[in-house]
């Protein structure tokens, strides 16, 4: 559609407004399709907004009116355009607008406006000692909608309010905002600040970073530039989208052609330091969610598997490896119930074993378990 014959009406759907709607219902993201209501999301739950259909007309409007004209066009060309917006009281939203039965829809996610405490997400406390290491890759990993990006900013967050580091992040769109503190910090959105994640971690090598954010290992040229990044000496912080650590590594290795696997298995096994798998559950003692983790972390015995291809063994070294932090899902999983956080029924579906699952957190098992926990 030529841009230039779009007019705005005065009963048009005003897209700001909607988006206040939704901070103000507590929703985490809201979708807009031709031919229904807006929609909300809150607590993973789908709620219908009480609002006329949404035209044709005013999807392509609302897209405009956020991106502008020349945005727009190559949201036509490219049917798919990822960016961010906000609304007055300081409230950001990730975005993605994009074509479905050639009309325009959008898919906003609520960035919240306060930089995330790692103290008060719920994650293990071993997740704060890797703030503090002088090199390497942590990779936050999970399903769209999993909490890693609040868990990245809560840790990058830590390390701005207690370290005198620069952190440079790279993303698409730039999510959460951060204000100086003892760091200093630069963030780079792809596509307006740099082209790409390569060519923005190839120049962030240049601007004398301790810390690097990555917003996602997403082809083979960021995931070799960010291991690139790592191996030379840097912190570097990434996320990709797989489900548990031994899928993560197996991931970022066959991204690469067979004759480079051996190379990259080496270099993974020096400079990975952990592995952060997470899921979001919907809380059953208030509301908002909690997240589910699986902690691997880097030892010489996890690097001898990565390095040798014996990924199959990870599992078993992260059950029997607790006591220096790590952390298989279905265990955080099974605390999150005892603590009365989350349902049974969910306890179970999410797990990575449900016969086992609805075996261990029988009420009798309870006392015992906790008691594991912090033996």
């Amino acid at each position: 559609m030529n841009t230039a014959v779009l007019e705005k009406n005065s009963d048009k759907t005003e897209i700001k407004q909607l988006l206040a709607e939704a901070v103000k219902a507590g929703a985490s993201d809201l979708h807009i399709n031709v031919g229904m209501a807006p929609v909300m999301r809150i607590n993973t739950e789908l709620i219908l907004m009480k609002k006329d259909a949404v035209t044709a007309k005013q999807a392509e409007e609302m897209v405009l009116d956020m991106v502008g004209t020349e945005r727009f066009k190559i949201f036509e060309s490219r049917r798919d355009y990822d960016f961010s917006t906000y609304i007055e009281g300081g409230h950001r939203f990730r975005v993605n607008a994009h074509y479905q039965k050639e009309t325009a829809a959008i898919s906003f996610r609520l960035i919240p406006n306060k930089i995330p405490d790692i103290n008060d997400i719920n994650l293990p406390k071993c997740i704060a000692e890797l703030t503090i290491l002088p090199r390497g890759l942590v990779l936050v990993t999970g399903h769209t909608g999993s909490g890693k990006s609040t868990s990245l900013a809560a840790m990058i967050g830590l390390i701005n309010k207690t370290s005198s580091k620069r952190i440079i992040t790279l993303e698409d769109p730039v999510e959460y905002a951060f204000e100086n503190d003892k760091s200093m910090i630069e963030q780079r959105e792809i596509g307006s600040d740099c082209p790409t994640f390569e060519s923005g971690l190839k120049h962030a090598l240049r601007q004398d970073p301790e810390v690097i954010l990555v917003g996602e290992m997403r082809d083979l040229e960021t995931t070799s530039a960010t291991i690139t990044a790592a191996e030379t000496g840097h912190l570097v912080f990434s996320t990709l989208h797989t489900i548990n650590a031994s899928q993560t590594i197996e991931r970022a290795i066959d991204i690469y052609p067979a004759g480079q696997q051996n190379q990259i298995r080496a270099m993974l096994s020096n400079t990975l330091q952990a592995v952060i798998s997470q899921t979001l559950f919907k809380r059953i003692d208030k509301p908002g969610m909690v997240p589910g983790v699986e902690i691997m972390l880097c030892n010489p015995a996890i690097r001898n598997c990565i390095r040798e291809n014996r990924i199959h063994e990870i599992p078993n070294i992260i059950t029997t490896s607790r006591k220096i932090g790590m952390q298989e899902m279905d265990m955080s999983i099974a605390e999150l119930f005892f603590k009365g956080m989350i349902d049974r029924e969910d306890a179970i579906t999410c797990s990575t074993n449900p016969s086992r699952m609805e075996k261990t957190i029988m009420p009798e098992n309870r006392d015992n378990f906790l008691k594991f926990l912090q033996s």
